[in-house]
């Protein structure tokens, strides 16, 4: 079987998460910061080495500013509707996920202005028309780090030096880009920053996190049990215990914290390579083949290693079912909770079939796999 599908999630993961895990269950899978037990002494203090491990991914100076989330999606629900209320205007872009689109949406209900900035036919985002559209009432601008249709890179450096100078908040969704390309707060100026755990970081599903910038007010989704402040039938201030309530998913975060151990000790930078070579070698043969249109930048400089084409006019569901039935190649077909950005790329009603390539995979899988679409191609 051959896996072209990291961009949903990263598989396989490295042998030390699958054992980090096993082991957290197995040998102290108590309830962190409910018990003053060894077994829950140890679980916590793991789960904190795992906040210390992605604080220093992403250089964030207090690593109780970063929470524990069950994935990406409910980090940007918790940044978004934590920060705008009625009467706010927030920015976004038309390459968004629906896990951005969805709660902005959701805000408009509630007095919220949304302006969404249309991508060009790659998939980039121009930062002076992000400029252009803000207005005195812009709180927030928020944009996705790396598209999950097209692969393509957002400046967001340059976002954050605009959100910056006019004094408005800027969240990034890092679903495409975390563990694998660079990303530095501080520098970026992210206000807060929303990341799954088991994509690029390699950790299992069921596990994320949402940096928020010291001294930024955001309102937390639910209340609940923190095992602190006990007494109080308020919900605690500091952080992270304001957003986590409730248990938190112990094994999950000591293999994501695994995960990061094994990105730093094989380099980001040599994993971010790999991929890229891996992209190029599958672009540059992929556009060879007659009938085939491929979407996106087509260059490693502005984009991941996130591939989407179509074939004629066929359908991308049959598409991918043929590589699943007849080649055993597991890719995404459809919308890619993406409906904006597949009007931006004028494929909202036939969908792409879309590579998305990870660190273990390899050049003899990219030929197969543009083989296969060599001879389905052929064939229709």
């Amino acid at each position: 079987m051959i896996y072209f599908d990291n961009a949903a999630t990263s598989f396989p993961k490295p042998d030390v998460v699958y054992e980090s895990v096993m082991k957290a269950m197995k040998e102290y899978g108590a309830n962190p910061g409910r018990s003053g037990h060894k077994l829950a002494l140890r679980l916590g203090r793991e789960i904190f080495e795992t906040r210390e491990l992605l604080a220093n991914l992403f250089n964030i100076k207090n690593p109780m500013n970063l929470i524990f989330t069950f994935n990406c999606t409910e980090s940007l629900n918790i940044a978004i509707k934590g920060i705008l209320e009625k009467g706010d205007h927030v920015i976004t872009t038309s390459m968004e996920h629906n896990s951005v689109l969805r709660p902005i949406k959701a805000m408009e209900r509630q007095g919220v202005e949304i302006t969404i900035v249309k991508g060009d036919s790659a998939g980039r985002i121009n930062p002076k028309d992000i400029e252009k559209s803000i207005k005195k009432n812009t709180k927030l601008i928020i944009t996705t780090h790396i598209s999950n249709l097209t692969g393509t890179i957002m400046p967001i450096e340059e976002i954050g030096k605009i959100t910056k100078k006019k004094g408005i908040y800027f969240l990034v969704d890092a679903a495409q880009s975390a563990g694998v390309y660079p990303i530095d707060v501080e520098k970026m100026n992210i206000d807060m920053l929303a990341f799954p755990g088991h994509k690029g970081l390699l950790g299992p599903q069921g596990t994320g996190g949402l940096y928020i910038r010291e001294g930024l007010d955001v309102r937390e989704l639910s209340q609940g049990g923190t095992g602190s402040v006990s007494y109080e039938l308020e919900q605690p201030n500091i952080l992270p215990d304001r957003y986590e309530s409730g248990t938190l998913n112990g094994p999950g975060i000591i293999g994501l914290g695994a995960g990061v151990k094994y990105i730093m000790e094989k380099g980001m930078d040599s994993i971010r390579k790999h991929e890229e070579e891996l992209t190029m070698h599958f672009i540059e043969e992929i556009t060879k083949i007659n009938n085939v249109k491929v979407y996106g930048p087509l260059n490693v400089e502005e984009q991941g290693a996130v591939v989407s084409i179509n074939i004629g006019n066929q359908d991308s569901s049959e598409i991918s079912y043929i590589l699943d039935q007849s080649y055993n190649i597991e890719v995404r077909p459809g919308i890619h909770c993406a409906p904006i950005a597949h009007e931006t790329m004028g494929t909202l009603e036939q969908g792409t079939v879309r590579f998305s390539f990870g660190p273990f995979n390899t050049h003899e899988e990219i030929e197969l796999g543009i083989k296969a679409i060599r001879e389905i191609s052929n064939q229709l």
